[in-house]
């Protein structure tokens, strides 16, 4: 992608490289997960593993296989087909490679966080949807990047510019509809439909429709709410609705409510496709290296101090809601759902969009008290 491919290996070299980046990927799944089954709230260490471990590994491994022309190695073996179709299909193929090295690392993970969270979730359940997912990202990343490549990063970084900003803007507006497609959803009917319309109404949120995402016997109780302005969708698990009861249901969809009414997930959008924009120009020299690289940090730390404080703000709609108290014990039940230990900061972390899940309760209950 973005000019990124030189001149590609042999066939045969494009296998080695699959092979033996899946081989370290698997081992690092292997060992990370033996070690996070030792470490004090392994759930919590688990999703660290994937963001700060496997995920970064999976790039390094699409970087490669981009860098050496990877896909169009695979396709030497195809008839002669026109230029585009095959530049569409090399970028297809290099996806799905890294995409194999991520579920090959993330396999050996799946018995641990079974064991670790006490839920009966099977292997070839968990992978079967985790390649769905690949394949709908993998053709999704595709389709949108290909028209970038047309774009010469040297002769118009200004147009590749804002062509990354209309595709972002693009795709979180499509969210509603892509989600879909990449995961298992349904309508919710009868009692369900009620019931889901009633804590909305109660929780102070307002979307035009909703989805059930199936979550089977993966026990995640978790919802979010994505689209444009015009067009908000909300997606909660089957668990969410089977794990608690109304007041703990109303009280966390009334933190997305609060979240959707400061423009959270903007905020985090924003900071991160400045901060990254600015980090290209610096890289590729179209203007002064430091004071771009400046720009791309102070970006990141802005946006996500921002986000830290708008989540604290999201609590506070919440709990004018339904009550203090009552959204700290919802966000107690929630990480106790989903074997989670709620951290606690001594000094916020600058580098996270997150707010540690034991201050926020812990700020809740000292509110309430006082």
């Amino acid at each position: 992608m973005l000019a990124l491919q030189t001149t590609p290996i042999s066939l045969s070299a494009a296998i080695a490289a699959l092979a033996g980046f899946a081989l370290i990927g698997g081992f690092l799944g292997a060992i990370g997960s033996v070690v996070v089954r030792r470490l004090r709230n392994p759930v919590g260490k688990y999703r660290l593993l994937y963001a700060a471990v496997l995920f970064p590994y999976t790039l390094l491994a699409y970087a490669v296989f981009a860098l050496t022309g990877f896909g169009t190695a695979l396709l030497t073996t195809l008839p002669a087909v026109p230029e585009l179709v095959t530049r569409v299909l090399a970028d297809f193929v290099t996806f799905l490679a890294a995409g194999c090295v991520w579920i090959i690392s993330y396999l050996p993970t799946v018995r641990g966080i079974r064991d670790v969270r006490d839920v009966d979730l099977a292997t070839s359940t968990s992978i079967r949807k985790m390649a769905r997912y690949v394949i709908g990202v993998s053709a999704l990343l595709t389709v949108v990047l290909v028209p970038l490549q047309v774009v010469s990063i040297e002769s118009s970084p200004l147009a590749l510019a804002v062509g990354l900003a209309a595709l972002v803007v693009g795709m979180l507006y499509a969210a509603p509809w892509l989600i879909s497609v990449l995961r298992s959803t349904s309508r919710p009917t009868g009692d369900t439909a009620d019931r889901v319309e009633r804590l909305c109404d109660r929780a102070g949120l307002s979307v035009r429709d909703v989805r059930i995402l199936d979550t089977e016997n993966e026990e995640t109780a978790d919802s979010l709410v994505r689209g444009p302005p015009t067009y908000r969708r909300l997606f909660v698990t089957s668990t969410f609705l089977d794990a608690f009861d109304d007041d703990t249901a109303t009280a966390l969809l009334a933190v997305e409510a609060g979240k959707l009414r400061i423009h959270v997930f903007e905020v985090r959008v924003v900071s991160v496709l400045v901060g990254g924009i600015a980090l290209i120009a610096s890289v590729i020299g179209t203007g002064p290296q430091w004071p771009l690289l400046g720009v791309a940090l102070a970006s990141v730390l802005v946006g996500f101090s921002l986000s830290q404080r708008r989540i604290r703000a999201a609590d506070e709609y919440a709990a004018e809601q339904v009550g203090r108290a009552t959204v700290a014990d919802a966000l107690t039940e929630y990480a106790e759902v989903h074997a989670l230990e709620p951290t606690r900061r001594r000094i916020p972390n600058p580098l996270s969009i997150r707010v540690a899940l034991g201050d926020r309760i812990d700020r809740l209950r000292s509110s309430s008290d006082s």
